[in-house]
């Protein structure tokens, strides 16, 4: 993706959001005040703006889902400089995506940014305009299967509240944004001016433990009905033999029609499916305060190392730590 030259240190970093009728208010608002708050800090430190801020839309006004009308700017021209683009999501991005002149200049103005980015369901936006075949992506966990079936050619990890895979960012449902933003202000000015932005809006800097964005059991529920029985036995059997045969076993399925019917129902592999509900099931007895030994065999992982491995891939910390930030609240 072709790149601008950076900007001079004296000069605020351009960061647009995009807006669109019946876009989540919180995937604006939340990133943007993220990014101002960067700039009142550094006005009460006596220092310059870091960031020049600007909520752009094909129209002047549009209107979030909640009814707030939101004043935008023009859009501008695809090659003007520009720092960071973040796309939000929203009830109305799949119309946004059917705009073909809105692709056409998301596609554009992503080529002149340093950064590209999408909040929530923004990554429909980014996946549209092409921005996403063969990275790392992630998006609401309520629309991930739907997000699978139209976006084959993207490597959806449903789990991460955000993603980074190159100079594309994603984030998860709503309030990632917020952690997006924090990260992006982390890479620009430093770890301490992310923390103090974080402090001023009482939120955490970066989410300790527990930073998978949805309950895995909650988000198979939403999937095809035929597999709720199997979940359900799934879940009453972590211990057990979880192979493909004895799934599609339970399930009275042949192995591969079996697999070609859940990727396509829950928009991930039965072995990416299970480890979340090992992960999850090992976090509840984590936080009763279990040992960590006793809790990798409860739950199936069959050693400490295994299970250590699928929380850091999916949680971002290791069982101990977790069970060290949880279990005396819980317990």
């Amino acid at each position: 993706m072709p790149k601008n030259p950076r900007f001079a240190p004296d000069r605020p970093r351009r960061i647009e959001i995009l807006a669109f009728e019946d876009v989540q208010l919180l995937d604006v608002a939340g990133p943007l005040q993220v990014f101002a708050s960067a700039n009142d800090l550094a006005a009460a430190a006596g220092k310059p703006p870091p960031y020049e801020l600007a909520v752009v839309a094909e129209r002047p006004l549009v209107t979030a889902s909640a009814g707030l009308g939101l004043a935008a700017q023009a859009l501008p021209e695809p090659g003007a400089l520009l720092d960071t683009l973040i796309v939000a999501g929203g009830f109305g991005v799949l119309a946004a995506c059917d705009a073909a002149a809105l692709v056409r200049w998301v596609t554009a103005r992503a080529a002149a940014a340093q950064r590209v980015a999408s909040v929530c369901s923004g990554a429909f936006l980014l996946a549209t305009a092409g921005l996403l075949d063969g990275r790392r992506a992630v998006t609401h966990w309520r629309r991930c299967a739907e997000f699978a079936r139209r976006f084959p050619a993207v490597r959806l990890e449903p789990d991460p509240i955000f993603v980074r895979d190159g100079n594309i960012w994603t984030s998860a449902g709503i309030t990632a944004g917020i952690d997006l933003a924090l990260a992006l202000v982390e890479a620009d000015l430093g770890q301490p001016s992310a923390l103090a932005v974080a402090r001023q809006l009482v939120v955490f800097f970066k989410r300790p433990g527990g930073q998978a964005q949805f309950s895995a059991t909650l988000a198979l529920q939403h999937s095809d009905a035929r597999f709720e029985r199997l979940h359900a036995w799934i879940a009453d059997n972590l211990q057990g033999d979880l192979s493909v045969a004895g799934l599609a076993d339970a399930a009275a399925m042949s192995e591969r029609s079996f697999v070609r019917h859940y990727r396509r129902a829950t928009g991930t592999t039965p072995a990416r499916a299970i480890e979340r509900m090992r992960v999850e099931a090992a976090r509840e007895v984590l936080e009763r305060g279990l040992p960590v030994k006793r809790a990798a065999a409860r739950c199936g992982f069959g050693s400490e190392e295994t299970m250590r491995r699928s929380f850091l891939r999916l949680l971002g910390a290791t069982p101990q730590a977790y069970r060290e930030r949880f279990a005396s609240a819980s317990s």
